[in-house]
């Protein structure tokens, strides 16, 4: 590792802790007491606040309500933020126009040789989504909905929450209970606990048309809906394992409903978890051909009798 490398990882090590000694140190980093210290003199000869305390359990200890010295970024890490906001410029994403500020204020704190390699990539990366005659093209549909940066100001703030949603001609009005705000197929959703119907329930945003705090004071508190979702994934009834070529399939399509989980690093093994009515006809056909999509690379670990015969039967038919 280069020296203003490490330089720099010591720096980020030592802003997230209110003390640390030479020993910490020289064993996060892989160095001598002798190189350890010296880093630690440069750091502290750039302003970096903290003070050394002497004795047997001394150490540096981070001053607070201080100003710290300005980040600096490598080489690699300026190309890793650029190629970021490239990767993600013909999404719809929130903070478009804080986004262009950023990137041109990245440039500008740059050297001329690296704005040159930047602008090169700008020329030669190209991502989905991206027009090539037109890189920086923005399409009327890249926009995300204009309720999207008033939502993530709430949810800052308040995670119980009254949204109002546009259904076909029918306004209607939700209390709920924030889960997650995230973006699947394209379409930013609400996975929120529904404080009237107490279950789990999604939201496209793009049907949002007003969201507010939801100030009632009698509502479930965190630890009851935490028990009220633990007891709806008890009642799933199908669990699968998903190897990597499922695991393909699904990322191309799946019921929205239906989340993945991966269990290794490597994002090769999948657990998937969901529910099927067995009355409904339709929710066993459409549960059916999903499964039959995903291919062979599945095992069963949960399945309803009835899916686990109608698909014996499928496979039956075809093998004849």
């Amino acid at each position: 590792m280069k020296k203003v490398e490490r330089i720099n990882l010591i720096m980020r090590y030592i802003n997230n802790r209110a003390s640390f000694t030479i020993s910490e140190i020289m064993r996060e980093f892989g160095i001598s007491r002798s190189t350890a210290i010296r880093d630690i003199r440069e750091i502290e000869a750039m302003g970096m606040p903290f003070v050394a305390e002497v004795g047997r359990d001394g150490g540096y200890f981070v001053m607070s309500n201080s100003v710290l010295p300005p980040v600096r970024f490598t080489d690699t890490e300026i190309k890793a933020l650029f190629i970021a906001f490239m990767a993600t410029r013909n999404q719809q994403l929130p903070y478009l126009k804080s986004r262009q500020s950023l990137a041109e204020k990245l440039l500008g704190l740059i050297s001329q040789s690296h704005q040159d390699d930047l602008i090169l990539l700008n020329r030669i990366l190209l991502f989905e989504g991206t027009n090539p005659n037109n890189p920086d093209l923005l399409e009327l549909s890249d926009l995300p909905h204009p309720i999207l940066e008033k939502l993530i100001q709430i949810l800052l703030l308040h995670s119980y929450l009254w949204i109002t949603i546009r259904e076909g001609d029918v306004i209607k009005s939700y209390p709920i209970y924030l889960l997650h705000l995230y973006r699947e197929k394209s379409i930013w959703l609400i996975e929120g606990f529904d404080l009237r119907e107490e279950k789990r329930r999604l939201f496209p945003v793009d049907y949002l048309t007003d969201v507010e705090p939801y100030s009632v004071n009698k509502r479930l508190s965190r630890k009851k809906i935490q028990e009220k979702l633990r007891k709806e994934e008890e009642a799933f009834n199908i669990v699968l394992e998903l190897g990597s070529k499922a695991i393909e399939q699904f990322k191309k399509y799946h019921p929205l409903q239906v989340s993945i989980s991966y269990i290794d690093p490597f994002q090769s093994r999948a657990i998937v978890k969901t529910h099927v009515n067995g009355d409904h006809a339709e929710d066993l056909v459409e549960m059916l051909n999903w499964l039959l999509f995903l291919g062979e690379d599945i095992k069963f670990r949960t399945l309803p009798e009835g899916l686990a015969d109608a698909l014996h039967i499928r496979l039956t038919r075809w093998s004849n």
